[in-house]
């Protein structure tokens, strides 16, 4: 796939959150978790009301079910996203799709939201988040990660006529940020008088940004390096905000069973390479020379 090609799937991805959403929930590919309370109506694999109230599923049981559920970023290119086709694409859905081959089953794609992606685990709609889940000690409370299998800091984008290249040139602006992002709660206790402006999805924050409702955007600097790259009059002024962090599986709490499986699987992919490899078909076509895959991949869970 061309660097153009990508760009172009990255707008439709970011740019159209309302085509997306409803791209997601036609599409095969599981039923959705918008926000926290919503009950989710999927089939296949127990993953209706019955699995809810029950507990989280053993690698053994999964593979009878022929079906992993797998809760997943449908507007977050190129790490999760819904193509112009309705399919599941990106770089954490290459990882799912392995997941998934090794354990001889199908993937069941949930579509979530950032701060859903607690209550999906401890409410059992899916077996596994892997939405670009950053490592916290809060969130390491409520679930149970595996191995990191990627790392990242915060980063700030921009419109070019206006950069942010300094964090205390936000005091007193507004900043976008997507509820449940490791953004939120850094913004909150270190930068006070900077204005938060949050949104429950990401392609709706990428909008009100294009829209110029604020003045820059924050998540991941690995995220807002892509959408700049596909957004001409952005740039990303600060690259490497707070310390750095990891990106890892979770699954829902005490699941100790999936956890292990899923540890030893990064290890065995780590012997492969497979972080890289996916990294070329996924995230280079987008950074091209602008990111050393080395400074993201994590191979064997070891950061």
């Amino acid at each position: 796939m061309t660097a153009r090609v990508m760009n172009r799937l990255i707008r439709a991805a970011l740019a159209t959150g309302a085509t997306i959403a409803m791209m997601a929930s036609m599409a095969a590919c599981g039923p959705s978790a918008a926000t926290p309370s919503d009950a989710g109506n999927g089939s296949g694999g127990g993953s209706g009301s019955s699995a809810a109230s029950g507990s989280a599923r053993t690698p053994e049981q999964i593979t009878k079910s022929g079906k992993l559920r797998v809760a997943v970023f449908t507007d977050k290119a190129p790490f999760g996203y819904v193509d112009k086709d309705g399919k599941n694409q990106g770089y954490d859905i290459v990882f799912a799709e392995r997941l998934a081959k090794d354990l001889g089953v199908k993937p069941e794609y949930t579509s979530v939201d950032p701060a859903a992606r607690v209550d999906v685990l401890s409410s059992n709609k899916v077996d596994v988040v892997l939405a670009n889940f950053t490592v916290t000690d809060d969130r390491a409370r409520k679930v149970d990660f595996a191995k990191p299998y990627m790392k990242v800091f915060l980063g700030v984008v921009s419109p070019d006529s206006a950069l942010i290249k300094d964090v205390k040139d936000l005091e007193g602006k507004t900043l976008i940020i997507a509820k449940g992002t490791t953004a939120e709660p850094y913004f909150e206790q270190h930068y006070p008088k900077v204005k938060l402006q949050k949104y429950d999805q990401y392609a709706d924050a990428y909008n009100a940004l294009l829209d110029h409702r604020g003045d820059a955007m924050s998540t991941d600097n690995t995220e807002v390096l892509a959408w700049a790259k596909a957004n001409k009059g952005f740039s990303v002024g600060i690259t490497k905000l707070g310390d750095e962090a990891v990106i890892a599986p979770a699954v829902r709490k005490g699941n100790k069973p999936l956890l292990d499986y899923i540890n030893k699987e990064l290890d065995k992919l780590g012997q492969e390479r497979f972080f890289h490899e996916d990294y070329r078909k996924t995230l280079e076509p987008v950074y091209g020379s602008a990111a050393n895959p080395d400074e993201i991949v994590v191979e064997g869970g070891k950061a």
